[in-house]
């Protein structure tokens, strides 16, 4: 089989996924990999076939998407030639993971595109979702990319076609220890925010990994570190706990790992706010912001001692399979 794989670049998470999913999908023929996106940070160890600009939300720096600068980032001539620009009808089997040029590639050439994402499984109808709506963020999620056949992952089996999350293999393969520190991955707020309010808690240690800063640096109990996917994962494991983004495969791979965790979805981006209800509803904490008034929460998270226990089975080649026998 002639197999394309597209990917979402926004963010670090679907890249992450498709460290394993990729091997898998090679079993079964000749795999193409389709990127799209500016806002990742982790290099893949597969051939790239395609690296298109797609559509990508820009990360602010106090909490948010910013929606000017993702706005201003994309154009819809832009979009439209790279949408044509993809020979979609040269593979057996297209599998997209949230990625838009080759979703609407397949929609406008009436080609079956196969979607397995967490975005699939967040918006199903069985998952949690947040009391405040959101129409026009569920709108663009609902949209963003369109597939023919949705298979989902979710922080917990919610229907049939959801499946937990993918574990990467670099993951299951440590052992975590406990060094005492708080590993902090926030990537819409800049540092001096992160300064300003982590600093307060003078009894914790924070290792945090920023978008914002290409060098190290330390202030009192807060060290700054640039992105870098091997000491992020280092420091995760040797945490105590994890603060960071209502994203999913950090919090997943934190809660496989046996860390405590606390998240704060980032303010304009909806699946961040259905991940939040989700994770709420397991019993792990959800703040809105950094801001003073949460200062309380963020204490009795250091103070708990009690991480929540999840079960993440290997099963992504069972997924695939599924996939590729349904579909072939």
């Amino acid at each position: 089989m002639k197999i394309l794989y597209a990917i979402q670049g926004t963010g670090n998470g679907h890249l992450c996924r498709a460290m394993d999913v990729i091997p898998c999908l090679q079993q079964f023929g000749e795999v193409d990999v389709l990127i799209s996106g500016i806002q990742a940070d982790i290099p893949l160890p597969f051939e790239i076939k395609y690296r298109l600009h797609g559509l990508s939300f820009i990360f602010g720096k106090s909490g948010g998407v910013d929606l000017w600068k993702t706005f201003m980032s994309s154009t819809i001539r832009k979009f439209i030639q790279e949408i044509n620009s993809v020979p979609v009808e040269k593979y057996d089997l297209v599998i997209n993971d949230f990625e838009p040029i080759t979703a609407w590639a397949c929609h406008t050439k009436d080609i079956r595109c196969i979607g397995l994402s967490h975005q699939i499984g967040a918006l199903h109808p069985d998952s949690p979702k947040p009391d405040e709506g959101d129409m026009m963020g569920k709108f663009i999620m609902k949209n963003y990319a369109p597939v023919s056949d949705a298979y989902g992952f979710h922080f917990k089996s919610y229907h049939k076609s959801i499946y937990t999350p993918v574990i990467r293999e670099s993951i299951r393969s440590l052992d975590p220890t406990n060094d005492g520190h708080y590993t902090v991955y926030l990537p819409s707020y800049d540092d001096a925010h992160l300064l300003k309010h982590l600093t307060k808690f003078e009894g914790a240690k924070w290792e945090v990994f920023s978008k914002h800063n290409s060098k190290s640096l330390r202030y009192k109990n807060v060290s700054i570190n640039p992105i870098n996917s091997d000491a992020f994962v280092k420091s995760m494991a040797s945490s105590e706990g994890v603060l960071c983004g209502a994203g999913f495969e950090t919090p997943a791979e934190a809660l496989y790992l046996g860390k405590k965790v606390l998240v704060i979805p980032m303010k304009n981006q909806y699946e961040q706010h259905l991940n939040a209800a989700a994770l709420e509803k397991m019993g792990i904490p959800v703040i809105k912001s950094l801001k003073k008034k949460f200062e309380y929460d963020i204490e009795l998270w250091l103070n708990d001692n009690n991480p929540i226990t999840v079960d993440y089975p290997n099963h992504t080649m069972s997924i695939i399979e599924t996939i590729v026998n349904n579909h072939k």
